[in-house]
């Protein structure tokens, strides 16, 4: 979500004017789009910010815009800490962005500010829409959530649910691939929530049925999922549709059913089980992903081995694991002691990034010798990458200029975290 706010950004900007530098210290305007999910990421923003500060000393005329989910509803006390920054603005909300370039007498295209706060960038967005452009781009199709998750600050920054109407992404759908793009994926806090706000409450699967039937359009993809908000229909949507990608993220977050009634995720580890038989039954060929938070305040030594066993006997082909980080005003910030010790909780990371580096391994040497179809992105030290539908990672060699195709690999080598072959 913040990679394709950031692309729509830097669109407008561009289209109002400005180009993009390498460096900070080269630039006029600075946006710095900021993520505080975990302490980590909150005190590389404040790192950043001090920066800012130092480069605005030598360049007074430099203008400094902070947007994301730093953000929150205290923008005067913001204002106060960090007297350098000249805006800030809420994610999503475009129109305050534009409100400010007009005032400093950038073009304002009015008709679009007023659609909507999705359609202020919309398929313009992709701002290097010439031959080196990514055949990939992100359409976001609903903003905020409603679960609130007693460790995510998400709602509390982002707010309620508030879906796009499904024509309206449609239509963006369609101009991204005039301009060229082959895969779209669709973002959300919670995917899965889709429609529900809108009038006659089409689903995510609706939606996907009519992205299908863009001519041109290779691949379709959606994340984030809420494994209590999968439907049956959205699962016989990814197998009836050829377009949709058999990948399928389903956050655990953890494998014991007391953290996940304190995590407040609404769902069991047997339910989420039955998930995953669902899955699997009816896309036997799906890659899954998924997220787990260790550490979560009074996870035990017992709790920590039954996420472990669930991720041994599920076998994901990615997971992504963090360490419990605090966030200021959520649910468990306020209800709970961060009682789980850091070097615990660096340890139980170890431990599951260790079990994921063997899992990932053996299932990615299943590749080799086989063939995969590869959407191609970009080219990296000499070797052409891009993914599989299933979401593999791919690299290969060849003399000829494969950028936005879709072509046949040969796989010769794996590891846990990508594939490489030759052109088949």
């Amino acid at each position: 979500m913040n990679k394709a706010e950031s692309q729509r950004i830097a669109s407008y900007l561009n289209s109002a004017g400005y180009h993009e530098v390498k460096s900070p210290r080269e630039a006029d305007l600075v946006v710095l789009n900021t993520c505080v999910v975990r302490q980590s990421a909150e005190g590389k923003v404040l790192g950043m910010l001090g920066q800012l500060k130092g480069l605005k000393r030598e360049h007074a005329d430099m203008h400094i815009l902070v947007t994301g989910c730093f953000v929150d509803s205290h923008v005067e006390d913001l204002k106060k800490r960090f007297p350098h920054v000249d805006f800030f603005f809420k994610p999503g909300a475009y129109s305050d962005f534009l409100s400010w370039a007009k005032e400093q007498g950038v073009p304002v295209d009015e008709q679009r500010l007023l659609r909507s706060p999705f359609t202020a960038f919309r398929a313009s967005a992709r701002n290097d829409a010439g031959k080196d452009s990514s055949p990939c781009a992100y359409i976001p199709i609903i903003q905020g959530c409603n679960n609130f998750c007693s460790f995510c600050i998400v709602p509390y920054r982002r707010g309620r649910e508030v879906s796009r109407p499904l024509d309206e992404v449609v239509c963006e759908a369609e101009e991204l691939v005039r301009q060229g793009v082959k895969e779209i994926t669709l973002l959300g806090q919670n995917v899965d929530s889709y429609g529900r706000d809108l009038p006659g409450r089409p689903d995510l699967a609706d939606l996907l049925y009519r992205l299908s039937e863009i001519e041109g359009l290779s691949r379709i993809r959606f994340l984030t999922n809420h494994p209590k908000d999968v439907s049956r229909k959205l699962i016989e949507a990814v197998v009836s549709l050829d377009k949709v990608c058999k990948y399928l993220e389903l956050p655990v977050q953890s494998g014991d059913d007391d953290i996940l009634k304190a995590m407040k995720r609404g769902y069991t580890v047997e339910q989420y089980r039955e998930l995953v038989r669902a899955v699997r039954e009816r896309l036997p060929q799906a890659s899954l992903s998924t997220d787990v938070i260790v550490g979560f305040p009074g996870e035990t030594e017992e709790q920590f081995d039954k996420t472990f066993s669930l991720l041994k006997e599920i076998r994901f082909d990615v997971v992504h694991v963090a360490a419990y980080s605090p966030r200021s005003g959520t649910i468990a910030w306020r209800k709970y002691e961060d009682s789980v010790p850091q070097d615990v909780k660096k340890e139980r990371l170890r431990k599951v990034e260790q079990l994921q580096a063997s899992v990932a391994g053996e299932i990615n040497s299943g590749y080799i010798g086989k063939e995969v179809e590869v959407l191609v992105e970009g080219n990296k030290k000499g070797k052409w990458y891009g993914r599989t539908e299933s979401n593999k990672l791919v690299f290969f060699q060849d003399d000829a200029d494969c950028s936005g195709k879709l072509v046949k690999v040969s796989i010769e080598k794996t590891s846990p975290w990508a594939l490489q072959g030759k052109h088949a």
